[in-house]
């Protein structure tokens, strides 16, 4: 963060001759004080409103008029012969008024002969067209690297000499805590240090699981995008020899400094294959083994009915999770969120424009964030976003062979606190030729029910009963399976 550049770019804008001037943040005090040593360098007039206090002359402890309400300020201004720089604190609950926006349009008509420029600062603020074409927005500086580290240390030494005790971190876990604070205001990311060290004064893996919860809620990365907090690992997943090297020989690049070794950052893959297979699970590992949040894109609640929100809720799920980074973004079954595009169906162009939103994103992003899309049916996707160079790679997860769906018995069994050694894993692998990781999964849970009517132990003969009775999607849907292995034979590269 460079409070020098802030008020620099600042300055520029106001001298600029925009009357209107727009800042959505959640630092309220950093940008009046900004505004306030502008204005004293420049010799400006500079006058605070909020709803509580009215219009100050920053200067001053009364109140410039004697009515608090925000169209009285508007008229007040309007009226002043002052120029003058007037920070409008909270003003987005006031602007729908058609009589408010009448009464700024005409302040800012009036620029040319009373230099009375308005700064909205709220946490949010959309401005009516007709304003919008005369305004100007500002965004304020996060923290760079070496500030927040800087800020750590600062909060530590606070901690110390309140404690009369050293603070402590590992060093992976001082790491991460600055990897994760980046994307956030001072003021947020100091809450989150100061509740990483309450109590011990020590900074844990424990403690930035916590503050990656609490940086996603202040994100308000809510909603379109979930912050997944149950995360496999690789002892997790059966099989997949060959995404699992692909996806460990990125992970250093990933984690550390990609371009300081000379190497092009990771940016993402994609997962399609048989249902059933893995693919979640995969994605899920990749965030567990590098140690990174996994968000997921839920595009059943990115849509909305109205004109433009869509895309909006896309690019702002798109900027939280850049916002998160570094980070794994899991968008699951892709295909249903861009199918209507693909297919030919009408939605008034609402998929176009999402993918040109998504493919914008995937081609300027800087920031650390892995995409991980998974897709059933790749045919349903459209050909810019499956063209090489989109994905680093496009991974085809075929159903499990005999040593994965012995593991994957294994790693159920064992899930289920059931020793594995008390079956006969082999034989039941055998068995279950053709069978999905999720319908042998499924064989188990059934054969559960089973014991438990029965009021005996489960064991190899009950599983072996249930995956007798069950037709898997190998065979309920063999032409469409063989379809999907024939298609991505030459197109794709092999998981396992």
């Amino acid at each position: 963060m460079d409070t020098r550049n802030d008020q620099h770019d600042l300055e520029v804008i106001l001298k600029s001759r925009f009357p209107l001037v727009v800042v959505e943040t959640h630092e309220e005090r950093r940008v009046v004080d900004l505004l306030e040593r502008i204005a004293n360098l420049n010799g400006w007039a500079f006058f605070v409103w909020t709803l509580v206090d009215g219009l100050r002359r920053s200067t001053q402890s009364q109140p410039v008029t004697m009515t608090y309400g925000f169209t009285d300020c508007l008229r007040h201004i309007e009226k002043t012969p002052q120029n003058g720089l007037y920070a409008l604190l909270d003003a987005h609950a006031f602007l729908d008024d058609p009589l408010n926006q009448r009464l700024v349009r005409q302040i800012a008509a009036g620029y040319a002969k009373t230099e009375r420029t308005l700064v909205f600062v709220s946490a949010r603020l959309e401005l009516a067209p007709e304003l919008a074409r005369v305004a100007a927005r500002f965004e304020l500086s996060m923290p760079d690297a070496e500030a927040i580290r800087r800020l750590v240390k600062e909060e530590a030494q606070i901690w110390a000499q309140r404690r009369g005790s050293r603070a402590t971190a590992s060093p992976d876990a001082l790491e991460l805590l600055c990897q994760h604070l980046a994307g956030m205001c001072s003021d947020d990311a100091r809450r989150l240090v100061r509740q990483a060290l309450e109590g011990d004064g020590s900074i844990t893996r424990d403690d930035i699981r916590q503050v990656v919860r609490f940086k996603h809620q202040a994100m308000a990365a809510g909603g379109v995008l979930a912050l997944e907090l149950d995360t496999a690992s690789f002892a997790e997943v059966a099989g997949m020899a060959g995404l699992k090297r692909w996806l460990e020989l990125r992970r250093g690049p990933f984690t550390g400094d990609a371009r300081a070794l000379g190497l092009d950052p990771p940016k993402g893959m994609l997962l399609t294959g048989v249902q059933g297979s893995g693919k979640s699970l995969a994605a899920k590992a990749v965030a567990g083994a590098w140690g990174v949040p996994l968000l997921r894109l839920d595009f059943g609640t990115l849509y909305n009915k109205f004109f433009g929100e869509t895309e909006r809720n896309l690019r702002e799920a798109l900027a939280a999770a850049e916002a998160m980074a570094p980070c794994v973004l899991w968008i699951d079954e892709i295909e249903k969120g861009l199918a209507s595009d693909a297919s030919g169906g009408t939605d008034g162009g609402v998929s176009r424009r999402v993918l040109g939103t998504l493919l914008t994103w995937m081609a300027e992003r800087r920031s650390k964030v892995f995409l991980v899309a998974t897709a059933n049916d790749i045919a349903m996707l459209p050909p810019e976003l499956v063209r090489k160079g989109r994905f680093d790679e496009i991974f085809f997860v075929d159903l499990p062979d005999a040593p994965a769906r012995a593991e994957v018995f294994r790693i159920h069994l064992a899930r289920r606190k059931l020793d594995p050694a008390a079956f006969d894993l082999a034989a039941l692998a055998a068995l279950t030729e053709g069978f999905s990781g999720a319908e042998v999964e499924q064989a188990i849970v059934a054969a559960l029910y089973e014991a438990h009517a029965a009021g005996r132990p489960i064991d190899t003969a009950l599983v072996a009963a249930e995956v007798a009775r069950t037709r898997p999607l190998s065979v309920t849907m063999a032409e469409r399976m063989a379809a999907l292995r024939e298609w991505a034979r030459d197109r794709t590269a092999r998981a396992d």
